[in-house]
């Protein structure tokens, strides 16, 4: 579980209602008409932009934020090299034996295996990651769009309340809910924005860049392996695809 995500999430859901129980009802802050407008609107832009598709599976990734979390680039270059030194002392047909828990690094290791060339694993590999990518980026985009749809919606049902208000004031019972859904509206399209969706879309961002990084680390891993290099040569090779901060070097080890 990606604990930063859901602290981040349920932090800032619990301070606001915080700040709104110390100032009175939470009742106050709850309008069936707002909601609507809000939810409802944000729902129906996306799926005109994208698909019905591609809504649902953006829902599903978006999810995945809370619960998947990805290999820790060193255990994945520790791993490759682990591989490599099997591979030089005993050959590339004993790595079929050995126990891989990533399906990326399992599928290009069997090609290895199978004796497949390095220029085909290095074009279906790279394919792979360019479609994963892609798909990340329609649900980050997904997110995003409704990140820039719930304010608009927001200030539309604003509209519509001050409309509804200024029709009615000879009605001074009427005023005062009219003025909530304008008011509610702005509010609703603003938490939605800011607190769920773009940084839900931010984060599916990152998500896409870390696990790009490391498919990329297994590709030039597994190229490495193919080609018989010296392990501890791969290992200074890859840990250049990480920030310095981050890099483990053999005095560090």
């Amino acid at each position: 579980m990606d604990l930063a995500t859901v602290i981040g999430l349920l932090l800032g859901t619990a301070l606001l209602l915080v700040a709104i129980l110390l100032g009175g009802s939470l009742f106050l802050f709850i309008n069936i008409p707002s909601i609507m407008i809000v939810a409802g609107g944000t729902f129906a832009t996306v799926m005109i932009r994208f698909g019905m598709g591609d809504v649902i599976n953006a829902i599903k990734v978006g999810l995945n934020t809370f619960s998947t979390k990805l290999s820790n680039p060193q255990d994945v270059i520790h791993e490759i090299v682990n591989l490599a030194n099997i591979a030089r002392k005993n050959g590339l047909i004993v790595l079929e034996q050995q126990p891989i828990e990533d399906p990326f690094l399992k599928k290009a290791i069997m090609y290895c295996v199978d004796g497949q060339e390095a220029e085909f694993i290095e074009e279906v590999l790279k394919k792979e990651v360019s479609l994963t990518v892609e798909r990340h980026e329609i649900g980050r985009k997904t997110f995003g769009s409704m990140g820039d749809a719930s304010p608009a919606f927001g200030m539309i049902g604003t509209l519509v309340g001050l409309v509804q208000m200024l029709a009615n004031m000879s009605d001074p019972a009427s005023i005062g809910p009219s003025m909530a859904v304008a008011l509610l509206t702005t509010l609703y399209g603003a938490i939605l924005a800011n607190l769920v969706f773009l940084p839900l879309s931010d984060k599916l961002a990152l998500r896409s860049q870390e696990e790009e990084r490391n498919r990329r680390l297994i590709i030039e891993g597994v190229l490495g392996i193919l080609k018989g290099l010296n392990p501890r040569v791969m290992e200074e090779f890859l840990q250049t695809f990480l920030p310095p901060k981050d890099r483990v070097t053999e005095g560090d080890k």
